[in-house]
């Protein structure tokens, strides 16, 4: 008889898989980090390795998966576009088939399940900080749809195998993220800018850089996460987990190129359709079910974000000049 709790993270090997297959085994858990390593990394997971409480599947959760577990954290999915368009199709099949696999393997072993959904189900939104009830304006056909739309249907299947099945589900809706194990390469703000300001070349904001975003530090959302799911059945979300603290892409620049001591310009380039123009996470929702705030200020989960690519830019320099 196993008294550990043994839980089933899908796409362990991400970013944020990574921290929160990290937070597991501290609150004495048994992972099963599964993973088919389409844009996560061993080297984000490499030191859990030798845990004797973590096991490592590779495996697509496009296919079905046959394990006991107690719960399951659904977070498998490229989550920047530069990832996700590469393969449109496949993006999509990961939040449909991916769910519906993930969710008869609850409904098999009577697991709690937890959906890691997305701001961007709100699309470019109308409604301002956006709260859970807003049904969002999202363009079905777009280039971003295999992904938000992926995503909305994933919020349906969770909520039909709920009433159906009485499977008990969790959604947490996640505004942006960043911190250390960000892919270096991934197209995202945070990563494009601190990654330009290192190598001291132009910082690239789209459009004018009026366009706002809200960024929450990876321990800050794998806290709420890990508090949506230990929250008793009857609240299954959708819960906004983000950083209500709102900045614009040209502030974002600034403390960047200030925080790297960079000598980068900022440069403009035209804005992408169907981007944006505004994402604030209304969270009363989470202070109340949760308990649940964010902690770390910008500055400092930027400073920590920095030392982690400063760290991986000199290794990758250092391994291409052969000195690793």
């Amino acid at each position: 008889m196993h008294l550990r709790k043994r839980v089933l993270v899908t796409g362990g090997a991400g970013f944020i898989g990574s921290h929160l297959c990290e937070r597991l085994l501290q609150e004495q858990c048994e992972v099963l980090c599964v993973d088919n390593f389409y844009t996560g990394s061993k080297r984000n997971i490499v030191h859990l390795l030798s845990h004797p409480c973590f096991e490592l599947v590779r495996h697509d959760i496009t296919f079905p998966l046959y394990l006991e577990v107690d719960e399951i954290y659904n977070l498998a999915c490229p989550a920047s576009p530069i990832h996700y368009q590469r393969d449109p199709v496949q993006t999509t099949k990961v939040n449909v088939h991916g769910s519906i696999n993930m969710l008869g393997l609850a409904k098999r072993v009577k697991a709690r399940i937890l959906q890691a959904s997305t701001s961007e189900v709100y699309g470019d939104p109308d409604v301002h900080p956006q709260p859970e009830g807003y049904v969002g304006k999202v363009n079905p056909i777009g280039p971003r749809a295999c992904y938000d739309e992926g995503k909305r249907c994933a919020e349906t299947l969770f909520f039909d195998y709920h009433r159906q099945h009485g499977l008990r589900i969790k959604v947490a809706r996640i505004f942006n993220t960043y911190g250390p194990r960000m892919h270096p390469n991934d197209g995202r703000v945070v990563s494009n800018f601190i990654m330009q300001a290192l190598r001291n070349q132009p910082i690239t904001i789209l459009g004018d850089g009026t366009q706002t975003r809200s960024f929450c530090y990876v321990s800050d959302l794998v806290d709420g996460l890990m508090r949506l799911m230990n929250t008793p059945d009857e609240v299954t979300g959708p819960v906004n987990l983000g950083n209500p603290a709102e900045l614009s892409m040209r502030e974002l620049a600034e403390q960047v190129i200030q925080l790297t001591g960079s000598r980068s310009s900022i440069v403009q380039q035209p804005l992408p359709p169907d981007d944006p123009r505004r994402r604030r996470p209304d969270i009363a929702m989470a202070r109340r079910y949760l308990g649940w705030n964010p902690k770390v200020d910008l500055k400092t989960g930027l400073m920590a974000t920095v030392d982690y690519f400063r760290a991986t830019f000199e290794m990758g320099r250092n391994v291409a000049i052969g000195k690793v």
